[in-house]
């Protein structure tokens, strides 16, 4: 069962984060990065995904220095509210939360990390900045374009969807080729911004499953026991 626990970052701040415990034999441990609405339902059913996968997964509130426990909705009125929440948020608190799971987890084995959208750019900067992650899984991330020159210090992969009208997905993908060629891009052809999330009018089911079993096999391939 997931619940919310508290890690200490290195500053001494306190932060929520969504917790679930490995079903069965622990094969690792996985952070999962947050869309910019939150910890909602869609990166809470994510976190329970991988536990149900016997992955450790925990899913850092990344607003929590900006507004504890903050949410948003995926409408008009919550993309305004969470844009502004992102906005307020800085990065350099988010990589330090991050390296504050990354230490919450790896005395018991590798350490993996997972983001969607905002997330996914944050998968890009923790896997170049920081130390102590196996592999990254980047879904859709619209800062990574744009960080491209940043060398992952472990494998990644990005996943992008086809449909997605705010990333071009083969202008960020011929730009990632020529700077990160060791950085496998993947086009989801009937998806557009926000494919893992179940039930969202962009998720294709096919798809979502196919970067799932990409992002697992990746893991797989770099520790996951």
């Amino acid at each position: 069962m997931a619940e919310f626990i508290k890690i200490k970052s290195g500053d001494g701040f306190e932060f929520a984060a969504y917790h679930g415990a490995p079903a069965g034999k622990r094969r690792g441990g996985v952070i999962v990065i947050q869309e910019i609405f939150g910890i909602d339902q869609y990166v809470k059913a994510d976190v329970e995904r991988w536990a149900a996968l016997g992955f450790e997964a925990v899913a850092p509130s990344m607003y929590d220095r900006v507004e504890p426990g903050f949410v948003a909705g995926h409408d008009e009125e919550g993309m305004g509210r969470a844009f502004a929440t992102v906005r307020a948020a800085k990065p350099e608190d988010a990589l330090a939360d991050i390296a504050a799971c990354i230490g919450y987890l790896k005395a018991k084995g590798p350490v993996f990390i997972v983001g969607y959208c905002y997330g996914g750019t944050m998968v890009w900067q923790a896997a170049g900045r920081l130390d102590g992650l196996a592999a990254g899984s980047s879904y859709y991330g619209g800062g990574v374009a744009g960080a491209a020159d940043l060398t992952p210090k472990c494998p990644v992969i990005c996943h992008l969807g086809r449909k997605d009208g705010h990333i071009p997905a083969d202008e960020v993908k011929a730009k990632l080729n020529a700077a990160q060629p060791q950085v496998p891009v993947y086009i989801y052809e009937a998806s557009g911004h926000g494919f893992n999330n179940d039930g969202r009018p962009d998720s294709d089911p096919g798809d979502a499953k196919l970067a799932r079993e990409r992002t697992l096999a990746l893991f797989e391939a770099n520790g996951a026991l």
